[in-house]
């Protein structure tokens, strides 16, 4: 697989294990104007490290992952990308609600939605994506084994995406995150909900 830089930042790779720092206050995420009166609300930014390769046709692709959760919605993330108003990422987070939780966004035509998914133990997950035709699934798993699908969507993609892992601190001062066993295999899945 070659990779390539959207937004470089720190990396170093030692066999199976890559680890990139975010850089502080990054983050991918379109805001449509919405505020709100107390609490924090995501800016519209799209300059967090973004470590991608370029993805023909199905795909299967999953990396385990893990950081510090030192910052509200600090991350280790997975994300494929159209381009900058189509793009989507399922991420291992620090939530506002202060749990650790299997998040995925997913933007079209330039505005994000977030879904808060399943509260995580511990620091470590394993993220995986699917593409079948024009729709994706993101799936999460606690033991690398057995994976639960967390989003189900449709990007308007054409043949070749970008698709990779992005590191991204929206509030915080940034820091290591790290992933592990990265794969991705060109073939399609019988089951998309499942990812398998």
């Amino acid at each position: 697989m070659e990779f390539q830089w959207m937004n470089q930042s720190e990396i170093s790779i030692d066999g199976n294990r890559i680890a990139i720092k975010a850089t502080p206050q990054s983050d991918f995420f379109c805001n449509s104007g919405s505020v709100s009166e107390e609490g924090i609300t995501p800016e519209s930014l799209s300059n967090a490290p973004y470590y991608y390769t370029m993805a023909e046709g199905d795909f299967v692709m999953q990396v385990k992952v893990s950081h510090e959760f030192r910052d509200t919605y600090d991350s280790a993330s997975v994300m494929v990308m159209v381009d900058l108003r189509n793009w989507a990422k399922a991420c291992f987070e620090m939530t506002d609600f202060g749990t650790h939780a299997a998040v995925s966004v997913v933007t079209k035509g330039g505005e994000s939605d977030d879904a808060n998914g399943c509260n995580l133990e511990g620091n470590t997950a394993w993220l995986r994506v699917c593409r079948v035709d024009n729709t994706f699934s993101f799936h999460y798993s606690t033991d690398g084994e057995h994976f639960y699908m967390m989003r189900f969507f449709s990007l308007p993609a054409e043949k070749t995406v970008r698709v990779g892992l992005l590191a991204q601190a929206p509030v915080g001062d940034g820091g290591l995150r790290v992933y592990e066993d990265l794969s991705l295999e060109n073939r399609t899945v019988r089951n998309i909900r499942f990812g398998e």
